[in-house]
């Protein structure tokens, strides 16, 4: 027996009206950006016709490929260390008792609070005060600080669906602690640990405000090199950039539902 909604909307054709509005308006920027970059025009609000110049012009940039590279190698570097300290912390909070454990989760998740201004001026002041020269270190550290939470609240979601009794079992039969992590625990969580590290590497290589504060002379990433351009005025070659930052965003995300998806498959049956 069919019956109106909750939110008074009639049978839902509202609600689905609202919901294609806002998809329209979520998405019809990026549409715009994506048909810009193959724009034959130097001018982004003319239109010349379809080109792919700018994307030729971009691979022969050799400051576009230096802040690439230093892009990947922050996010791969801070992916590496953030995964291993945030399953860690899953497995601390999941698994142990003690008297800090409210603060110390508390503490654990206040870079996902707290503005990420506010996280940058933050560690700027901390670099300068230990005197710690600003560059690809600091920007790393400042990655993994922010990664961390968000890999812990990951590898969390998945250990509540892990039966800890398996452990107890391998426990009693004689197994020790180092074997029965790599041939228990880590099997069966290592969906959750790689979603984890999906996301903490899609939030180092998009991030732009920490970086920013984090940064120094020769570290510039593929974020700040973006911004230094729009100083100059919106090119086609920053929409070809971006259209290929999108790419690489929707591909990863696309990877961490598939692997969640799987995952949730897999304990459904």
């Amino acid at each position: 027996m069919s019956r109106k909604n909750d939110l008074k909307f009639g049978r839902g054709k509202s609600v689905i009206l609202l919901t294609i509005v806002g998809f329209i308006f979520l998405y019809t920027p990026i549409i715009v950006l994506i048909i810009y970059s193959f724009n034959y025009s130097r001018f982004s609000s003319t239109w010349g016709g379809w080109s792919l110049q700018w994307y030729y012009k971009l691979f022969d940039d050799s400051s576009m490929w230096l802040a690439i590279k230093n892009s990947l190698l922050i996010g791969i570097v801070s992916t590496i260390f953030a995964t291993i300290l945030g399953t860690m912390s899953a497995l601390v909070i999941k698994r142990f008792v003690f008297k800090t454990k409210t603060l110390f989760t508390n503490l654990l998740f206040v870079p996902i609070v707290i503005p990420e201004i506010v996280l940058g001026i933050l560690l700027l002041l901390l670099y300068n005060l230990i005197k710690l020269e600003l560059g690809l270190t600091s920007i790393i550290l400042a990655h993994i600080t922010f990664s961390i939470p968000f890999v812990t609240l990951v590898v969390l979601n998945n250990l509540k669906n892990f039966d800890s009794t398996i452990e107890e079992v391998g426990m009693d039969l004689g197994a020790t602690p180092w074997q029965i992590f790599w041939k228990i625990t880590f099997p069966n969580i290592s969906t959750g640990i790689l979603a984890g590290a999906l996301l903490a590497f899609t939030l180092s290589i998009e991030d732009f405000t920490i970086t920013f504060f984090t940064s120094g002379p020769g570290a510039t990433t593929l974020p700040l090199k973006i911004y230094s351009m729009i100083k100059f005025g919106i090119t086609p070659e920053i929409n070809a950039i971006s259209t290929l930052l999108v790419l690489f965003t929707t591909i990863i995300l696309g990877v961490m539902y598939f692997i969640l998806n799987k995952q949730e498959k897999k304990i459904l049956t």
